[in-house]
């Protein structure tokens, strides 16, 4: 995999072995770009001879480019439905007892049913005026025109757009936020993304690739591969187009509560075509951030990508393969900063070589193939293979030193087997399936950590903790992931006339794990005024349990569903349905709480007549079960004015149960199985007295990792934080309700897509872990202050003879109300062009009160979150538009861009000015008086043609071109009580999301 390079925080795997032999694999295979394949979209409408109804006659649509074909008689009434389409182009035939014949080449896209209306014999149905298209014996009186008659809100991204837009990082579903609703989340410097809709967090979305679910079971992110990761889920090579739909989506759509992204792979064709490319920035190709115009020199760094995909077919019109390979090889930049403003000579001298530049490395391997097989006209067999690779080190610019890194080492594989037969009014969609993910991040030193801490005046008056620098062993170790197989079956039936009837069963059988050691080093504090080798506290972990102390479940998951798509004349259509998922998660269900953990609490009596019962938390391995009521109606309508699919007014409320993260449910056993222990020692300058608490005189053996765990054997239940979830927890859903209309307008020879919708979105039952303990007595707050709202928590009240107990149960709600626009002119060939533009209002809320990000699930500012206001939701724009172009030019160039512009983000603040004189400091949201996000991507691409089939380009994209400083800095603190803050809510710091301008060459060749 490449020799191994020095840098200061490690070995970086340059790129140049890997990226050549893409580039020998590429030229290797040269001998034509690839189409998409899925069996989402449809072609339905109704054949007429001479403006009758031709009952019988036989329809055939065949992909151009594989010889995919399906076929059906037209029922009663003309009506024909030709179902299990892969997106492309189709030659539409249709043929009648009489002779007549014709032929129509149409697109369709993936996920949409489209609408053909098919007459022969030279005279049409009534249609509006100059809405027919005679060809040959065919008069085609409505265009393959979008998807406008569904209730679903939902917008397409094709392969043009992912191909042509400018970009950074690959990641397919950047291209997402070209959508009403949608935010692509970049987090800046650390380079990890997540998909977001809404007011709810990326958690809630789910990604279907050719019609299997890619959802994360354990950790945030909502998919597979996007908590905390620098790379891609999918190679974007192997993605031919895909669709979102922020709400309102149909009954087939499982464990999702905010947006669905329905995406397929593409496949080989009849011609041998591929493709290869290679894309590199470094730091000599970007703007410097404002530290390194500040510092007059900007870190090295690098990042480079690379890949090739090869299709063809193996037996013409039956038989085609298709795979591709990505990478990416980053060497970024990272600073190593001293915090609370000391300066360098105040630190101890072994720490200041330490202080300055540093670099993060970052490798991706992605891997990709599918094999097509059209046995039949009527059966197709797919097999298709994924797997992701990924290792680095993981270092953000702060207060950590490079021997803070951590390794970034995580793999994924999934393996679907798709069969789909059907024969004229029935079509069976089956898939067999099997997965594993892992998720490593792990302190890449193993050795004490030490961290040092200044102790300035807080605003209370009192000496504050703060860290001034970080080095040593890291603290964080965790392996995380999700093994299974399933099946899933869904089937249609277009046999009953108006009626498309669609149900399905998917069963999986996953076993998810988590284990989690915090912190895996012990850590040392030191005070920046006393002696730099006397520390004067330790914060370790150690074990209560022998053998595997990894928390586990087999989970057993289950959902069915019927959905009915209703025609009951030419312009209204229904969409019913109803869905029931269930789960079973043997690792919370037959948990059982601590013996001694029990006793201890229900002889607690600081709980005995508190605001919740303890009773519900205690586990006795039989008093827990299963959420059964997961019954989710989606119902929508959609009503064609003028019956042309020309202007559509649609709507639809429906309900979607998304599910618990297993990482959350582990923690009853993580927690329990690795306690943590924190010993002060008495030194000069913080005193305390040996022997009483957790006080200890201070040794040099207390550095030897065995010496701590011989404290923690000693007392092991000192200081033990205990967790305990709700035994009636429930599932997490989203009611969700749309109004909208649909155009599609001709402006000159053009047709323009144009969509409005108001949304309206509740989530419920997020999941949360609040504080249980309670001050003597019973209350929440300090008894000396028992009209306070804020603040006074029972924080030195624990168990009697454990630690901090944490109480888990449901209580998170946001609330979206939304009004979506989107303007949009599909590129054609033939127009040479292609626009969009997508805006979003949103009044996004949410009760976490102290939801620093959309992931916050801890609170401890509140006994509870019940009867709590529903505050701005932090991290959502009011307004946010995106805008893309692209546009072919004479000589073989293509000129795009892309506009993003938003409002500013809502950021929370500690409000210690706004308070009464028994209140505290609390959170609250504000909104920053700044210019919000801007940023201007372009690209510029030249192909050139050979008169062969080699056909090689070059391509430069200038991301934010105008160098547009999207702030991240700011004082949150509103103020003082009677003493407000002049500064609060204004830029405190130099720090932006990245990039800064940045350009970068892309070249390559397809064939």
């Amino acid at each position: 995999m490449g020799d191994c390079m020095t840098t200061i925080t490690g070995c970086f795997r340059p790129g140049p072995s890997r990226l050549a032999a893409a580039l020998a694999l590429a030229l290797a295979l040269a001998a034509p770009a690839v189409s998409a394949q899925s069996t989402a979209a449809a072609i339905h409408g109704r054949v007429t001879i001479d403006a009758v109804p031709a009952e019988g006659a036989r329809v055939r649509a065949t992909n151009v480019d594989t010889g995919l074909a399906r076929s059906v008689q037209a029922g009663r009434g003309g009506e024909y439905s030709l179902a299990g389409l892969p997106p492309g182009s189709y030659r539409v035939e249709v043929d009648d007892d009489g002779g007549n014949a014709g032929m129509r080449t149409v697109t369709v896209r993936v996920g949409e049913t489209a609408t053909l209306n098919l007459a022969t014999g030279g005279r049409a149905e009534t249609a509006p005026a100059g809405g027919a298209t005679e060809m040959e014996a065919v008069v085609v009186t409505a265009q393959a025109l979008p998807e406008t008659r569904t209730s679903e809100v939902a917008s397409y991204i094709s392969q043009k757009q992912i191909q042509a837009l400018p970009q950074v990082s690959r990641n397919f579903l950047a291209f997402a936020d070209t959508v009403p609703g949608m935010q692509f989340v970049n987090s800046g410097e650390s380079g990890y993304s997540s998909l977001r809709s809404g007011a709810q967090s990326s958690n809630g979305i789910n990604v279907y690739i050719d019609g299997v679910g890619q959802k994360n079971y354990v950790t945030k992110g909502g998919l597979s591969g996007q908590d905390s990761s620098r790379g891609n889920p999918f190679p974007q090579l192997a993605i031919g187009e895909y669709k979102v739909i922020t709400s309102n989506y149909k009954a087939e759509y499982d464990q999702i509560s905010s947006a669905a992204v329905t995406a397929v792979t593409r496949s080989g064709t009849n011609e041998f075509e591929g493709s290869f490319f290679w894309d590199r920035t470094s730091d000599q190709w970007r703007a410097p951030t404002p530290r390194e115009e500040a510092e007059g020199t900007k870190v090295p760094s690098r990042e480079e990508q690379y890949g090739v995909a090869f299709a063809g077919p193996i037996l013409r019109d039956r038989l085609h393969f298709f795979v591709t390979y990505e990478a990416k090889d980053f060497l970024q930049p990272r600073e190593v900063r001293i915090g609370e403003n000391v300066t360098v000579d105040r630190l101890p001298p072994h720490l200041r070589p330490l202080v300055g530049n540093n670099q993060a490395t970052f490798n991706e391997d992605l891997y990709f193939g599918k094999l097509s097989w059209q046995a039949t006209d009527t059966q197709l067999l797919e097999l298709t293979a994924k797997r992701r690779e990924e290792d680095g080190l993981l270092l953000d610019s702060g207060v950590d030193t490079a021997s803070r890194a951590k390794t970034d080492n995580n793999q994924e594989t999934r393996i679907d087997l798709r069969w789909q037969a059907g024969a004229g009014d029935w079509l069976n969609d089956a898939h067999l399936t099997w997965e594993e993910s892992r998720w490593n991040p792990r302190s890449n030193v193993h050795e004490p950590g030490y961290l040092l801490y200044t102790w300035p005046q807080g605003d209370d008056g009192n000496p504050q903790e703060r860290l001034v620098l970080a080095a040593g062993g890291g603290a964080d170790y965790q392996d995380k992931g999700q093994e299974g197989h399933g099946l899933q079956n869904d089937f249609s039936w277009f046999g009953w006339e108006g009626h498309t009837i669609k149900a399905g069963v998917k069963f999986k059988r996953v076993e998810v794990s988590a284990f989690e050691q915090q912190p895996w080093n012990p850590q040392f504090r030191y005070d920046i005024a006393g002696d730099p080798a006397v520390p004067y506290q330790v914060d370790f972990n150690a074990s209560t349990l022998t053998g595997d102390r990894r928390a586990g479940s087999v989970n057993r998951q289950l959902g069915i569903y019927l959905q009915d798509d209703w025609e009951l004349n030419e312009r209204l259509t229904l969409n019913l349905g109803l869905r029931w998922d269930y789960e079973e998660t043997p690792g919370f269900l037959d948990h059982v709480t601590d013996p001694g953990i029990a006793a201890a609490l229900r002889g607690w009596a600081n709980i005995r007549d508190t605001d919740y019962d303890i009773e519900r938390y205690i586990s006795n391995g039989r008093n827990r079960s299963a959420f059964k009521d997961a019954w989710q109606p989606r119902l929508g309508f959609s009503w064609d004015l003028f019956a042309d699919g020309r202007h559509v007014v649609f709507g639809g409320a429906g309900r979607a149960y998304d599910r618990n993260l297993f990482d959350y449910l582990a923690l009853e056993q993580s927690k329990h199985t690795f306690p943590s222990y924190s010993y002060r020692f008495d030194i000069p300058g913080h005193p305390c007295e040996p022997g009483e608490g957790n006080c200890l005189a201070w040794d040099p053996a207390y550095m030897d990792p065995e010496a701590l765990e011989g404290l923690a054997a000693a007392d092991p239940n000192l200081g033990t934080e205990v967790n305990l979830i709700r035994n009636d927890l429930r599932t997490p859903y989203s009611d969700q309700f749309s109004l909208g209309m649909r155009n599609v307008v001709t402006l000159g020879n053009h047709d323009w897509e144009t969509s409005a919708t108001y949304a309206h979105i509740r989530s419920y039952d997020g999941i949360y872990f609040a504080l249980g303990n309670r001050w003597p007595g019973g209350s929440f707050r300090d008894p000396a202050r028992p009209d306070a709202t804020w603040g006074g928590q029972p924080w030195d009240f624990p168990i009697p003879g454990y630690g901090n107990l944490v109480i888990a149960q449901n209580g998170i709600q946001t609330r979206l109300d939304s009004l979506l626009l989107s303007i949009a002119k599909p590129y054609t060939r033939a127009s040479g062009w292609g626009a969009t533009i997508a805006y979003t209002y949103s009044d996004a809320r949410e009760n976490r009160l102290n939801a620093a990000n959309s992931d916050e699930h801890y609170l401890f500012d509140h006994p509870g979150l019940a009867g709590q206001p529903m505050l701005a939701s932090v991290g959502i724009a009011r307004h946010r538009l995106v805008a893309t172009g692209i546009r072919d030019l004479p000589g073989g160039l293509t000129l795009s861009a892309k506009l993003t512009v938003a409002s500013p983000l809502v950021r929370d603040a500690v409000n210690c000015f706004d308070v009464s004189g028994t209140d505290y400091c609390h959170f609250d949201p504000y909104t920053p008086d700044d210019d919000g996000f801007r940023q201007l991507d372009i690209a510029l691409q030249k192909a050139w043609d050979t008169g062969t089939d080699l056909r090689p380009w070059v391509r430069f994209d200038l991301v934010n071109a105008f160098d547009w400083r999207n702030w991240t800095d700011y004082d949150n603190h509103r103020g003082d009580p009677g003493a407000g803050n002049p500064d609060w809510g204004r830029r405190n710091g130099n720090g932006i999301l990245l990039p800064t301008r940045t350009f970068k060459l892309s070249m390559g060749f397809d064939w």
